[in-house]
């Protein structure tokens, strides 16, 4: 039975965590990809990797140069790369965001600039046509896109409104015969310098809504792009402002209801962070084999640094994070090709969890490289780059860790609202007051014993039960932090942001090790040769996350919080570092 205290299924898997909820008819067994997409994706992986592989050294001068040369990207049209997820009525082919995600993933194990190229196109570029277009558009459009004919941009980030997409200034006016006027400059678009077509997001102050999404042509007088911005890393991919100069746009080019581009855009990025995540994971998994490489080869002292403990501590922890994240990935990719329309908060922690374990990844290589990895001669230090900014672009995981913070949240004040609603109108509608009442005091006294809340009833190999009673037990915990810090500060928790970190990151630990446990449960049932170690990194997420999660419930109690914005704000005060050495 569905009450306000225990949500749908049909609902987003991480925010039912929020209440002890865990939806383990969606998360058991782990979803395997559909043989279409096996069978393209062996033919595909192997074609990319015969390509790249022979490129090694123009990829690395690429970088050096800071640009892809026009053969490379028609290269690129040639082996399809831009039609991935467009359907087959439009010569695209298709593929799941699973398969899609293990595609950029094989890229991202030659060249992250390679797969910024393809996954800007593909990810975010002209997801807003596949998601929001009309017929008529895709008809127009998908086809060109498909064979790269035309490349793809997202045009949103502008000076000043970074993660703010609200604070857009780029202006659209709507003229007397339903055509707009468009004018602005955007920043760090990727693509900005080789894209034929944007998706651009502009102020547009209608009756209907603030923000409008339009398909602009780079081809369109008043559109212009500047030079290729001079970047730490990525450094091959385009990245260029991309001015709009009173552009004349047709209304048949507005992208989705008018007023309504903040949901257009929204839904683009969240629907577009699976490729992200498998670019994350192919990345880890080429520095895991290169890093094994590098210890079985380097000898100090007489034997090979793989014998050494904090070497192998290194290797172990790669491989876990690398499982993880891979285990996320995969499974948020399945949410969305299932059809689930709420999946923006999985898709959030995946996309934080992925960008920073593939950055652990990079340090860990480089380490093992030590000296050598330091060097532009390996590829490294250029990962160690080019990765850096994952945690940064499609949503910070700052304001990303946020976001799954409050969207959880919001479900438990608003059963928090309905609970106060029914104490104050009991007498006036007895029945439905103590329902509520009957729901939410069942579902405390559940959290107290910690009984028949979130309870994963599965079968599973014994060896993973100490992972699932850890996910059980902290889904408990989740749920009672959430409901006192609702009625602590209310409202004001949008404030609270060092709680909300906490929260968020605490969920996140839960989700992943549900991923993590699906997966290694299946793994064991198939039989897989390699199923003891999973269950090994299984046993190893699950200790270290215990600590983690454990650390940040009692964090929210006992912190350090006012000693760190006090100190902050003496220092931002004065500008700097204050204590000179005597």
């Amino acid at each position: 039975m569905t009450t306000a205290a225990s949500p749908n299924l049909d609902e987003s898997i991480a925010k039912q965590l929020f209440f002890g909820h865990i939806a383990e008819d969606t998360l058991f067994p782990y979803p395997q990809i559909r043989e279409r997409d096996r069978e393209m994706l062996g033919a595909m992986t192997d074609a990319i990797d015969q390509f790249l592989g022979e490129k090694t050294a123009e990829l690395r001068q690429y970088d050096r140069d800071a640009e892809q040369p026009p053969a490379f990207i028609q290269a690129l049209r040639d082996m399809g790369l831009f039609g991935l997820i467009i359907p087959e009525e439009y010569g695209g082919m298709e593929l799941s965001n699973g398969a899609y995600a293990r595609v950029l993933g094989q890229t991202s194990s030659h060249d992250s600039s390679v797969s910024l190229t393809v996954g800007a196109h593909s990810s975010i570029g002209m997801k807003g046509l596949l998601l929001f277009g009309n017929d008529e558009q895709k008809q127009r459009y998908l086809p060109k896109l498909a064979s790269g004919e035309m490349i793809a941009a997202f045009c949103l980030t502008e000076s000043g409104a970074g993660s703010d997409a609200a604070a857009i200034r780029t202006k659209a006016t709507r003229n007397d015969d339903g055509t707009w006027t468009l004018s602005g400059e955007k920043i760090w678009i990727t693509n900005g310098g080789i894209a034929d077509f944007y998706t651009v997001f502009a102020r547009t102050d209608t009756p209907e809504g603030k923000v409008t999404a339009f398909i602009v042509e780079a081809g369109w007088d008043g559109v212009s792009h500047g030079p290729h911005e001079d970047k730490m890393g990525i450094r091959a991919s385009s990245t260029t402002t991309v001015a709009f100069n009173e552009v004349r746009v047709p209304a048949a080019n507005v992208l989705g209801p008018v007023g309504k581009g903040f949901k257009v855009a929204m839904n683009i990025l969240n629907s577009g962070r699976t490729g992200l995540g498998g670019g994350a994971v192919g990345g880890m998994r080429a520095l895991i084999r290169m890093a094994c490489a590098q210890a079985s080869e380097r000898r100090q002292f007489g034997q090979p640094i793989a014998e050494f403990g904090l070497v192998r501590e290194k290797i172990a922890q790669m491989t876990a994070d690398c499982f993880a994240a891979e285990s996320t990935v995969w499974m948020v990719a399945h949410l969305i090709d299932s059809g689930r329309t709420d999946y923006s908060v999985e898709a959030a922690m995946s996309k934080v969890f992925a960008s920073e374990a593939v950055q652990r990844c990079c340090y860990e290589a480089l380490q093992i490289a030590a000296g050598n990895g330091f060097m532009r001669e390996l590829p490294y230090e250029q990962m160690t780059r080019d990765t850096r900014i994952l945690s940064i672009f499609e949503g910070t995981n700052e304001i990303l860790r946020l976001y799954v913070a409050l969207n959880g949240l919001k479900g438990v004040g608003a059963t928090l609202a309905e609970l106060q609603s029914a104490v104050g109108g009991i007498f006036n509608d007895p029945i439905k007051g103590f329902g509520v009442l009957g729901d939410y005091a069942g579902r405390r006294v559940r959290e107290a014993t910690g009984y028949g809340t979130g309870r994963i009833r599965a079968p599973l190999d014994d060896a993973l039960r100490p992972l699932a009673r850890l996910c059980e037990k902290y889904a408990v915990e989740l749920s009672k932090a959430s409901d006192r810090l609702l009625r602590k500060h209310g409202k004001q928790i949008a404030d609270q942001q060092h709680a909300q970190k906490r929260v968020a990151d605490v969920a996140i630990d839960l989700f992943v090790g549900l991923c993590v446990l699906s997966r290694v449960e299946s793994l064991l049932q198939a039989k897989h040769p390699a199923a003891d170690d999973a269950v090994r990194i299984a046993r190893l997420f699950a200790r270290q996350a215990r600590r983690r999660m454990a650390r940040n419930i009692r964090g929210l109690e006992r912190n350090e919080d006012e000693i760190i914005e006090t100190l902050a704000a003496s220092v931002l005060e004065r500008g700097g570092y204050a204590w000179d050495v005597m």
